[in-house]
């Protein structure tokens, strides 16, 4: 009989042991499900809704390189390979070979520049390579405008690539082209992204309501 109440009371115990973890796991499973919706969140606001990467596509920037290049391989091969004097007054075979170098550097540079811009649910993001290493985060509090408008260059700032605008328009980062992304800050600075996309552009600001102007 005692060990019977032994039995029965070990038995107890052990169920009012095993129960408690319920309500443990039960609140577990409402953090996790917490954490999920905070990701879920963070994750929608990640999301991109839009990106486009610019490159310079000038013909004539392109052509003056070419040139350029072509012309110091000429001399290179003429003077340091041939032995014949390159020029009315040509410089030394070491300040050639720096030369025809530091003009194939150039247009590798111009071959890597890109301008990379990008939409999400949190705000814009840009970057100017090689000058911007990181994307450039503007989020839509910051801005008071942002559409899409078309520009001179050459008026306005005076021609493509990172520029600092005349007479109040701010900065540009442009590549080609003259219509942009136009964003004017709470600080009342101004921003210009140049844009070969601009219907869908101003289509994606139109639809997540952040055509400002």
């Amino acid at each position: 009989m005692e060990c019977f109440v032994i039995f029965v009371m070990a038995w107890c115990w052990f169920n009012a042991t095993e129960s408690k973890p319920q309500n443990v796991s039960g609140y577990g499973r409402t953090t996790v499900n917490t954490k999920i919706k905070r990701e879920n969140n963070t994750t929608m606001d990640k999301e991109i809704l839009y990106t486009e990467r610019q490159r310079f596509k000038q013909w004539w920037l392109w052509l003056i390189l070419l040139g350029v290049n072509g012309l110091f391989l000429f001399g290179v091969f003429k003077q340091v390979i041939g032995g014949q004097q390159f020029g009315d007054k040509p410089m030394s075979n070491t300040g050639l070979l720096v030369a025809t170098g530091l003009t194939f550097a150039l247009t590798l540079l111009f071959i890597n520049f890109r301008l990379d811009t990008t939409i999400k649910k949190d705000g814009i993001y840009v970057r100017f390579f090689p000058f911007h290493l990181k994307f450039k985060h503007y989020t839509w509090e910051s801005l008071t405008k942002s559409f899409v408008r078309q520009y001179s260059p050459l008026t306005e700032y005076g021609g493509w690539g990172l520029r600092l605008g005349l007479f109040g328009k701010g900065t540009a980062f442009n590549v080609s082209g003259n219509i942009g992304l136009q964003l004017e800050f709470k600080d009342k600075k101004k921003l210009l992204i140049g844009t070969n996309k601009p219907d869908e552009l101003t289509e994606i600001l139109n639809k997540i309501g952040q055509l400002k102007q």
